[in-house]
């Protein structure tokens, strides 16, 4: 009776090879989608991947791991957790990731400098092939690809990605003008935000190019 409530042990890869009467490094090459997958004829390959629906089989990313000395994992450092603004970049960055079988790991900075670098420093002693900082310049080159969305510090080694302020400025303030709004409030974020200040002089900038008056001005904290 206890051998029924025994739920039955994974499907290895092995299992799958040699239900296919293939080699254990072709269906791992194929399943990995390795370069080496790519000698594999179309219709093998297809057995294969209907092989590993059929059995159920799902890759062991532990043993992966340890065999290609890869984690698959991703650090994302935001700086809240449940914010509109950081919650849409890590929606983005979750499904490109899963996309692509990797994994994340995400921790929060609250714009404060110790704590980014707090957390820069245990993501990469749990082994990220990458680290993602969302609203924070990353300050110092790191020993792997870096990227920092809305990030304005030059480093080497590190992207920012950043939003083309000016445009949107000129873009929203124009179609404003347009409908006849003379009396327009500017609001602008919070100090601590990595973009909030290049946002703001933009707004500076655009609003004397197109010669509109301040009918008032607004520090939205």
């Amino acid at each position: 009776m206890a051998n029924l409530n025994k739920q039955n042990p994974p499907v290895t890869l092995k299992a799958v090879a040699k239900h296919l009467g293939l080699t254990p490094g072709t269906v791992s090459s194929v399943l990995n989608n390795s370069p080496a997958c790519r000698s594999v004829p179309g219709h093998t390959r297809n057995r294969i991947f209907a092989a590993a629906r059929e059995l159920d089989y799902k890759p062991n990313f532990l043993a992966r791991a340890l065999r290609v000395k890869r984690t698959y994992t991703i650090g994302v450092i935001a700086a809240e957790i449940g914010d509109p603004y950081g919650s849409l970049v890590i929606s983005g960055i979750e499904r490109y990731l899963r996309e692509h079988d990797f994994f994340y790991l995400t921790m929060v900075h609250r714009h404060e400098k110790e704590m980014l670098e707090c957390h820069s420093r245990l993501l990469l002693e749990r082994g990220v092939e990458g680290l993602i900082t969302i609203d924070a310049s990353i300050p110092r080159p790191l020993p792997l690809p870096a990227v920092a969305v809305a990030g304005r510090r030059k480093v080497e080694g590190v992207t920012n990605i950043v939003i083309n302020h000016r445009t949107a400025v000129l873009d929203a303030l124009q179609h404003l003008i347009d409908l006849g709004h003379r009396d327009i409030a500017f609001m602008k974020g919070p100090e601590t935000s990595s973009h909030a200040e290049n946002r703001w002089d933009c707004i500076l900038q655009v609003a004397s190019e197109l010669r509109f008056v301040f009918g008032r001005s607004c520090l939205w904290r």
